[in-house]
């Protein structure tokens, strides 16, 4: 049996109330955190201005000090490391807890630990990405993400008059109170949900980025990326600088920007790198080495994907701001803020309903 209209208008507008008045208080945190982390990397640098202004060495030198840095105490336990660059001339280490270790790009000497309990940056790092919850969070963050979207679709649809009067209802008033609010409420919902839906959307396919992927790749017909060939673990010693110099020989026009360390199961060297055209800052392009015979196994280009593989490549560039200059990064992180202004809002509308009742 179907609900009349009426009856399904009604519904509707309880369930975006309460959503929005429950998970919605979520999301608008969550996209808060997100307007932050855009201007993650100048914080940091503000923070830390001995790590930024060391001179950036060369590959040899870099390849020295990662041989320092993996032989010392601090570097058992390491998953990956980024590669210093102009902006950040340091090694950073990423720790299986979460944890960050910096490096001197020269000799290795340790030069900062970050806790991910202690450090605000990282704190909010993981509360956007995964509530603070590891898989858990994530999974959760999805659903709400996706709920968001319901919201915005759905407020949209609740303030539809007809093409003809749509501009006259967009009009903010001031009094009373309860049409202040919900004027306020609908005008910056509509007007900024283009806004809101890349700046949302993109942020869910990162929690389904997995399931993204494989059904782009699909729709377009494309095959499944490849993956790492495995070797034989080895505990024989690794000549790191004749790694990172075959790895640059490999791919002369590219960026070494991580290396993710073989595992106890896989003696596969994985680095990353970015192609020219890349907008990803750490590239999506990669190369698979024996790191003991120094021999590049193959690897992925991902200037040569097809455009199933090219979008999702596009979705997090694009989330965090990493193309579009100065004026994509204000438009983002001013989106990022308008889901709380949604939230308060839309409460301030509901809380002048039940008084003027």
């Amino acid at each position: 049996m179907t609900l009349r209209p009426r009856r399904f208008r009604h519904a509707l507008k309880v369930l975006h109330l309460w959503l929005g008045l429950s998970l919605g208080v979520l999301l608008a945190l969550v996209t808060l955190s997100g307007s932050v982390l855009l201007f993650e990397d100048p914080l940091f640098a503000a923070g830390h201005p001995e790590l930024t202004s060391r001179p950036l060495p060369d590959l040899a030198t870099q390849g020295r000090s990662l041989q320092a840095i993996l032989a010392s105490p601090e570097g058992k336990g390491l998953r990956g490391l980024s590669f210093p660059d102009a902006e950040l001339p340091v090694w950073e280490a990423q720790q299986r807890g979460g944890d960050r270790v910096y490096f001197d790009a020269t000799d290795g000497t340790q030069l900062l630990q970050r806790a991910k309990s202690s450090d605000g940056l990282l704190l909010l790092m993981d509360w956007h990405t995964h509530l603070l919850s590891g898989e858990v969070g994530e999974t959760v963050l999805g659903f709400v993400a996706c709920t968001g979207l319901f919201m915005l679709f759905s407020g949209v649809w609740l303030y539809w008059p007809g093409r003809q009067r749509a501009l006259r209802h967009l009009k903010p008033h001031t009094q009373p109170p309860v049409l202040r609010w919900a004027s306020l409420h609908r005008f910056v919902g509509v007007v900024a949900l283009p806004l809101l839906v890349v700046m949302i959307g993109t942020g869910t396919t990162m929690a389904y980025r997995g399931a993204v992927r494989t059904g782009l790749a699909a729709a377009f017909g494309e095959r499944a990326p490849a993956r790492p060939p495995k070797t034989p673990p080895s505990h024989e010693s690794i000549d790191w600088p004749a790694v990172l110099a075959a790895a640059q020989a490999a791919a002369p026009d590219a960026q070494l920007t991580r290396l993710m360390l073989p595992s106890k199961d896989n003696g596969t060297l994985t680095l990353r790198i970015r192609r020219p055209g890349e907008w990803n800052p750490a590239g999506r392009s990669s190369l698979w080495m024996d790191p003991v015979a120094v021999k590049v196994l193959g690897g992925d280009d991902a200037t040569k994907l097809g455009p199933g593989g090219r979008l999702a490549n596009a979705l997090f560039p694009i989330h965090s701001a990493a193309v579009g200059g100065t004026t994509w990064r204000v438009l983002a992180c001013l989106t990022g803020m308008l889901p709380m202004f949604l939230l308060v809002t839309g409460f301030l509308f509901w809380r002048a309903r039940q008084r003027r009742r």
